[in-house]
């Protein structure tokens, strides 16, 4: 039997910043694209280990969740690799967060070409990822994305905004990036 794996220091603080840095970019997400009057349909794809959307979102944003686990309770049972156009009709969500998640897809091209799909035409992608951390569960836990990566997985999206948390002290090692993506509105 192995010995449990214990973090280092580092890890304890790099996780504890990359969660602040979901929280505010979910609260400041909800605060600028959602308005309490307008009713909305979003898409929070894995959300069993942290607190997901919900927290964030107004009540007039109805939320739908995806996850592979079938204990997750989620609304969609699937694989984000996948298209999934059986369980979820295409160009149906206005809002689609994916927090921590893209780095445990084997497939991370077709992950966002899945959300992407889901997105209405003007619709907008939340997406975080970690950089400078720890391989972590739920495993697999397969790629770190850099901003030029970032910028060519989302080559079918109109960037607004992609932000690094720098690592303190380490110039260009940021431990996380959240990104804001809108999918392209459909051509009249």
């Amino acid at each position: 039997m192995s010995e449990p794996l214990i973090p280092s220091a580092l890890d304890v603080r790099h996780l504890a910043l990359i969660r602040q840095n979901v929280r505010d970019f979910m609260a400041e997400a909800a605060r600028r694209y959602a308005d309490p009057a307008v009713p909305r349909r979003l898409l929070d794809i894995a959300p069993q280990i942290h607190e997901g959307a919900r927290p964030f979102f107004p009540a007039a944003v109805a939320i739908d969740t995806l996850d592979l686990d079938p204990k997750s309770g989620c609304t969609y049972i699937a694989d984000l690799c996948r298209t999934n156009r059986e369980l979820i009709p295409g160009d149906h969500y206005d809002f689609v967060v994916c927090t921590e998640v893209l780095e445990h897809t084997l497939q991370p091209f077709h992950a966002v070409a899945e959300m992407r799909r889901v997105l209405k035409p003007g619709g907008l992608l939340f997406l975080t990822v970690p950089f400078n951390f720890r391989i972590h569960g739920p495993l697999p836990d397969c790629w770190r994305f850099t901003e030029h990566g970032l910028r060519a997985l989302l080559s079918g999206f109109e960037l607004v905004s992609l932000q690094g948390l720098e690592t303190p002290e380490r110039p260009l090692m940021p431990v996380h990036y959240t990104v804001v993506a809108r999918k392209p509105a459909a051509r009249g």
